[in-house]
């Protein structure tokens, strides 16, 4: 007798009687996701009417960008240094929004409350992954568009520039921040501290 066969009558043995449980007899996994109530859609309406009207962006006719011109804008009262320091990566990322591939009013939807929270988080320097498209009315050009008009509306935004080749290129905008009120008494206090 070999040792497999063995084995099965040793378990056979030490195991006895056993009936199969019938199939009817199985727990229920719980994968069946309810659908959402009457209450909560109509919570999520109400949190998206009011999201929305908040909302400033304009999506108004815009003029669209050569495709192969970077994008540059910086409130006055910047130095150019600091648009400079910002195009060559000299500050780190805070904070990214990836738009590729989405629709126009969703990317709108996305990117006021993606400054306004980086706003009140003291973030200061972001980046925005937007793709760029070869033909001027292609859909990327068109959100590229879109987007430099959009953060010129933001009294948040100090200045932004198109990213190095190396970070997403044409394809992604970085964006400074001003600093909150908050940030700003937190420099004043540490500068107050280094004077004695």
């Amino acid at each position: 007798m070999n040792q497999s066969l063995r084995d099965d009558m040793d378990f056979r043995a030490s195991v006895g009687d056993v009936t199969p449980l019938a199939r009817s007899n199985q727990a229920d996994a719980g994968n069946h996701r309810k659908k959402p109530s009457a209450a909560q859609l109509a919570r999520r309406e109400s949190a998206q009417e009011e999201l929305s009207e908040r909302n400033f962006l304009s999506d108004d006719f815009v003029d669209l960008l050569p495709p192969f011109d970077p994008i540059e804008y910086r409130r006055e009262g910047i130095q150019q240094g600091v648009v400079d320091k910002l195009r060559h990566g000299g500050y780190s990322v805070q904070a990214q929004l990836h738009l590729l591939r989405r629709p126009l009013a969703e990317c709108r939807r996305m990117l006021f409350p993606f400054i306004q929270e980086a706003y009140a988080h003291d973030l200061r320097s972001v980046m925005i992954v937007h793709g760029r498209g070869r033909e001027l009315d292609s859909p990327a050009n068109v959100l590229r568009s879109y987007l430099a008009k959009w953060l010129g509306q933001f009294e948040e935004v100090q200045a932004y520039v198109s990213a190095q080749p190396s970070e997403g290129g044409l394809g992604a905008t970085w964006v400074m921040l001003r600093k909150s009120q908050r940030a700003k008494a937190n420099n004043r206090e540490r500068q107050q501290k280094r004077r004695g």
